[in-house]
């Protein structure tokens, strides 16, 4: 019979590691707000800025990432 080692517990992330995290992940989300608002404010225009498509797409990314960085945090507590 063959045993296979179990790996041992995984250790517990810091607090001041937990709070670092959600803290960026709130900074990252006002890119993400901003790139929503005016997202909509440019949808809505008849004549749309395609000058403004790279900071909407940018935006975006960085609010999902703030989004995945506070979910991250509350995951693994």
């Amino acid at each position: 019979m063959s045993t296979t080692p179990e790996s041992p517990p995984p250790s517990p992330r810091s607090g001041c590691l937990t709070g670092l995290m959600i803290l960026v992940g709130i900074v990252l989300l006002l890119p993400g707000l901003c790139a929503l608002l005016f997202g909509g404010m440019a949808l809505s225009e008849r004549h749309f800025e395609s000058d403004l498509v790279p900071f909407i797409v940018f935006g975006l990314l960085a609010g999902a990432v703030g989004i995945v960085l506070i979910r991250a945090a509350f995951r693994s507590r």
